[in-house]
């Protein structure tokens, strides 16, 4: 056997974990979520279920919750576990007032760039570090930017996660004007879907979550005029279809 051959017959190995490592980050190409549609958020008609990522933030999660609080919403918060210890009594405002607790990670890394071993002790921190402040025991898990990789799936059933992602989002990580981020949700906006927005801007724009805030009255008329009301996940994808 050449060198050349020896050196690919020990690589073969290699190259196939990493396929089956990379295999369900797939999902993160659309056309693709249409094959799961329970992964990608898509539940009960009716409504449609409202999560917001990378929080909580001693500014933007606030600002949202009393936005909620007026529009009469309960949403979904898949929560860093970083920020939670940075912000404890910010993740503990998200449960007292009644929203659902949902484990982001604990860094915001792509899982598909680690090692299962990383992702699988990143995962560990988050939910320890989101159930101890909380009080919560989360059953939701959202790969950060929504990259899925086989140790993640692993990791999050080890944990009685289940993992979701979205079929609709609003960019709102870009800081642009309300009516941008209305128009970027419309584009994907249908009945029994999942909406992706961020109470946090610690991974985007500074300030962004003021278009976040703005947003939500748009997204009310919208949902209102097409008789859509807004649930939960645990609401949104539980209960029976």
């Amino acid at each position: 056997m050449t060198g050349r051959a020896r050196a690919m017959a020990l690589a073969l190995p290699a190259l196939a974990a990493g396929g089956v490592h990379a295999l369900p980050a797939l999902t993160a190409i659309r056309p693709l979520r249409a094959l799961h549609p329970r992964l990608t958020g898509q539940g009960r008609l009716g409504a449609v279920a409202l999560t917001f990522d990378d929080g909580p933030d001693p500014l933007g999660t606030p600002a949202i919750l009393d936005t909620l609080s007026e529009l009469g919403w309960r949403a979904t918060f898949f929560l860093l576990g970083s920020q939670v210890r940075r912000h404890p009594q910010v993740a503990r405002s998200i449960a007292v007032r009644g929203h659902e607790i949902a484990v982001h990670g604990y860094e915001h890394r792509n899982h598909l760039a680690r090692s299962a071993r990383w992702v699988r002790r990143d995962l560990d921190a988050a939910y320890e570090e989101i159930s101890t402040v909380t009080g919560v025991r989360p059953r939701w898990f959202r790969p950060p930017y929504g990259v899925l990789s086989a140790g993640s799936l692993l990791a999050a059933g080890e944990l009685g996660l289940r993992p979701v992602l979205w079929t609709t989002w609003g960019r709102d990580w870009e800081a642009g004007p309300a009516d941008t981020v209305m128009s970027h949700l419309r584009r994907n906006l249908g009945d029994g879907g999942t909406i992706l927005l961020h109470d946090s801007d610690c991974t985007s724009r500074p300030g962004s979550w003021r278009s976040t805030v703005a947003v939500l009255p748009l997204l009310f008329a919208d949902l209102a005029r097409r008789g859509l009301a807004v649930r939960p996940l645990d609401e949104h994808l539980d209960a029976p279809q």
